[in-house]
């Protein structure tokens, strides 16, 4: 069992930066690809970016490529979604989820019957 909660969300202007984190309970966390996902008001879920179990690998959405990095750190049980240079359209609901599947599955971007999910942060970005 795995439990999943965001936190660093906030409103921020366009052109700001934050990071979202992922803190997970359980001692399994490193057996896990570990993703982002958003949803925005009236959208449907989104996936982001993941994240290989080792951190080597990752895979991203071309919405975020090149402004997004997805990390984490097995030994803090945590993930991480550093956002650069945000947008008025990256204004969502973000989520991150837990799945045993490969980091670059396109079965995991769909965002269907994933393993573990987390509650989601709120990210806000004004013009």
């Amino acid at each position: 069992q795995v439990q999943l909660v965001e936190s660093g969300g906030g409103l921020v202007q366009a052109g700001d930066s934050l990071r979202l984190s992922c803190a997970a309970s359980g001692r399994a966390f490193s057996y896990y690809t570990m993703a982002w996902f958003r949803q925005a008001p009236g959208n449907v879920r989104e996936f982001v970016a993941a994240v290989h179990w080792s951190g080597t690998n990752t895979y991203y959405a071309d919405s975020v490529k090149g402004r997004f990095a997805i990390s984490r750190d097995n030994a803090k049980n945590t993930a991480y979604l550093q956002m650069n240079s945000l947008q008025p359209e990256d204004t969502a609901v973000y989520y991150c989820a837990a799945d045993r599947r490969s980091y670059s599955s396109p079965l995991l971007r769909t965002g269907g019957t994933l393993d573990y999910w987390g509650p989601g942060t709120q990210v806000t970005v004004s013009s």
